[in-house]
């Protein structure tokens, strides 16, 4: 697999990342989740954020890059750049006059706020053991594009008058050696909005002045990138020294290749990709394909209407919920995958106790009656653990990076649990939660896989939540 098909590969997710929140549903200009917009990777102008306008100006990620000797590397910033497009109709006495919206031989037309595509290649540099890097200016320019509309008679009725601001940003990439790690380079790397407005207050020349949906795509040749969501063993230490701002570094492209980082505003797992059943982006954050393709197509013909004129990307979206076919419907309707990093189990030092018999269909309620997660344990590292056990979580292989941030707390297991595919899933509560109590008596728990935990070997049998019925 070469750099170029792993860029490839990426892209695909850095765009659904590029267009995260472009739009929402219903995907009218009218709609009033529509009127505050750019949710993720939003860099603001300088002073933005402190007049309560704007964004903070940047994001910067700590990350490492194995490499023997020199390596080359490659990044690039992908962004949206704000365009505001303005309906104008024709007066005879005032010439032409800004309007919301302008009908004409039935189409209409909208007043709205576009977006331009970039990626940029900001720089490729070499770094050695010594180092590399630097610091680089990006500018997009701004401009004006002026469209006429006339109706089907060739009178000139109105015109589109599309804007775009000037923007400017520093990127600076820097490279260090890691001490005691042979091979082993930090990367510094982050964007700065370096411009400028003429009042940082106003929210709106606030937006317009911001980078939106902005994250770094990075190559290298010569080296590979480290996970900083499941580092091997002798680098954790160095990846538990990184420091992310407002981003989160992700492995991208196909499973197994190292070679192409994406440097994210949203958290995402390694090797992320696109379901295969999805047919296209809806922009929706935490979007369900399906609940959202039936209520696209329950709305009435003049909604559908005002979203077409809303954004072209909008009237993509209803004319390929209309073409669905039935088949393809179906397939949305839901899809298992295994779990990220799944496949033949290597040596572990967990084994499960109080499970039932391996000949017990896991529908037959005899399979039911033969586990208990109040009594039921694992044996972590050769320590038995079990409903009132202290574990320290080490979260490794979870899909959810937000595990991560428990990394090193003290739970308390709450029970072992077992699946119809017979995977052990053990639940906790936060020893130092206040509201762990609660959780427990309501049956919230955090799920960790036995290889997570780290045994304390003391128990905390804790308050008794269980239910009761009084009588």
């Amino acid at each position: 697999m070469t750099t170029l098909s792993s860029l490839t590969a990426a892209r695909a997710v850095a765009d659904a990342v590029l267009y995260e929140g472009y739009l929402l549903y219903p995907y009218r200009a009218s709609a009033g989740k529509n009127q505050c917009r750019w949710q993720f990777g939003v860099l603001g102008p300088s002073g933005a954020a402190e007049a309560g306008a704007g964004e903070a100006p940047g994001l910067a990620s700590e990350l490492l890059l194995t490499h023997r000797g020199a390596a080359g590397l490659t990044v690039r910033l992908r962004c949206l750049q704000l365009q505001s497009r303005e309906v104008e109709r024709v007066d005879t006495a005032q010439g032409f006059v800004p309007v919301t919206d302008l009908d004409i031989d039935g189409r209409q037309w909208l007043s709205w706020d576009e977006a331009v595509e970039h990626e940029v290649t900001v720089t490729t540099t070499t770094l050695t053991a010594e180092g590399g890097g630097g610091t680089y200016a990006v500018e997009l320019t701004g401009g004006k594009d002026v469209a006429e509309l006339r109706s089907g008679a060739g009178e000139l009725v109105g015109r589109l008058v599309r804007r775009r601001w000037h923007l400017t940003d520093s990127v600076h990439v820097t490279g260090a050696r890691v001490p005691g790690v042979e091979g082993v380079s930090r990367l510094q790397v982050g964007v700065e909005n370096t411009g400028c407005p003429a009042d940082p207050g106003d929210k709106l020349e606030a937006t317009r002045r911001s980078f939106l949906g902005a994250h770094l795509l990075l190559s290298c040749t010569g080296g590979a990138f480290v996970s900083m969501t499941d580092p091997p063993p002798g680098l954790a230490a160095a990846a538990g020294g990184c420091h992310q701002q407002r981003c989160w570094p992700v492995l991208a492209g196909p499973a197994g290749q190292d070679d192409v980082l994406l440097v994210s505003p949203i958290i995402l797992e390694d090797h992320p990709t696109l379901a295969a059943e999805s047919p296209g982006s809806l922009f929706d954050s935490t979007e369900i394909d399906e609940i959202l393709t039936l209520r696209i197509l329950t709305m009435t013909e003049q909604e559908k209407a005002e979203a077409r004129a809303t954004d072209a990307r909008a009237g993509e979206i209803i004319d390929r919920s209309e073409r669905l076919s039935a088949q393809e419907m179906a397939g949305l309707h839901g899809a298992m995958y295994a779990p990220s990093g799944a496949g033949s189990p290597g040596p572990s030092p967990v084994t499960a106790e109080g499970h039932g018999p391996a000949d017990v269909p896991w529908w037959d309620p005899e399979s039911d009656a033969a586990v208990d997660p109040a009594t039921d344990a694992v044996v972590v590292a050769g320590t038995r653990v079990s409903r009132g056990s202290l574990v320290v979580l080490r979260p490794g292989r979870r899909a959810d990076a937000q595990d991560l941030f428990l990394a090193g707390q003290t739970a308390r297991v709450t029970g072992v649990h077992t699946d119809v595919d017979g995977a052990t899933h053990v639940g906790v509560v936060l020893l130092d939660d206040p509201a762990a109590d609660l959780h427990e008596w309501y049956g919230r728990y955090l799920y960790f896989g036995p290889d997570e935990l780290e045994p304390l070997g003391t128990t905390s049998a804790g308050p008794d939540t269980r239910r009761r019925t009084e009588t």
